[in-house]
């Protein structure tokens, strides 16, 4: 969708006073969009991203976290969150309040085009966050790249390769090796390497439970096959009777078969990881 941007020069010189722009903007028939440009209609973030490239320099893409966001790898932009932009060597520096810039010498390559938005292509936002965030974001932002189909172990193994030397490439590397596009979220992808780095086997995620007939009766978010040793993220605040009833029901199945199951919430997985790493050793050993 093509949006309608007007500068306020333009406005001026088509006879819009000031007056009357505070008045659209009150009654909502017109959004500041950015220092000096305006969209009609209420405030949107993407026309406002989109507006925003109207004031960047050629070659500036949207990159790391705000790349991901439109990508579907991490949480929806907000109002207040800064914008990421990757700056290619060459090209001016931005100085805009709400830019955080980025300067890179690794070339970007075609941007790809996320909501009219030119953003980075998806295996390099992966790689990016991979070597500056914290390992909990940095693999479950590629097991997310890599479950929605955005990209592959192979573009991935490519990509980190290019970066080769650049600060924060030896954890990229290790942890594109650990990527797994099974995991559905990112808690299950926190507690698979938090396992992993508590130096116990990966588990693995996803894992499909048969019966003594060979059909597929349960999934389990991550598990060992061989031990029978079934983990599970549980995030729900509430539960309705009878989402209860049948977990009841899956519970007990699993229990009568044999696998030892333990359930972990946001709580064990962000305020005690040494137990949470500890109670999956025991249930190992």
């Amino acid at each position: 969708m093509a949006d309608r941007f007007y500068r306020y020069e333009d406005l001026h010189r088509a006879g819009v006073t000031r007056h009357a722009i505070r008045t659209f903007l009150d009654r909502r028939s017109m959004t500041r969009v950015s220092r000096g440009v305006y969209a009609p209609g209420p405030d949107d973030q993407l026309c406002g991203l989109r507006a925003l490239f109207t004031r960047l320099p050629d070659g500036v893409v949207l990159g790391l976290w705000s790349a991901a966001a439109l990508y579907g790898l991490a949480r929806p932009l907000r109002p207040a969150d800064p914008v990421h932009v990757m700056v290619p060597a060459g090209v001016v520096r931005p100085r805009i309040g709400t830019v955080v810039c980025h300067e890179t010498a690794l070339e970007i390559g075609p941007p790809v085009l996320r909501h009219g938005i030119p953003c980075v292509p998806p295996q390099r936002c992966a790689v990016d966050i991979a070597r500056r965030a914290r390992r909990l974001d940095g693999i479950a932002v590629l097991d997310a790249a890599l479950h929605r189909g955005l990209t592959t172990e192979a573009d991935l193994a490519q990509e980190v390769l290019r970066h080769g030397g650049l600060r924060g490439v030896l954890r990229a590397r290790e942890l594109v090796g650990l990527a797994d596009g099974r995991a559905e979220n990112a808690q299950e992808s926190h507690l698979r390497i938090m396992i992993i780095d508590g130096g116990l086997p990966a588990p693995e995620p996803q894992l499909v439970v048969y019966d003594d007939t060979g059909y597929p009766v349960h999934r389990l978010d991550l598990g060992y096959r061989e031990r029978k040793v079934g983990l599970e993220y549980d995030g729900r605040s509430h539960l309705t009777m009878d989402r209860l009833a049948a977990d009841r029901a899956r519970m007990n199945w699993l229990a009568s078969d044999g696998w030892d199951m333990r359930y972990f919430t946001a709580h064990d997985l962000y305020r005690s990881p040494g137990l949470v790493v500890a109670t999956v050793r025991t249930l190992l050993t």
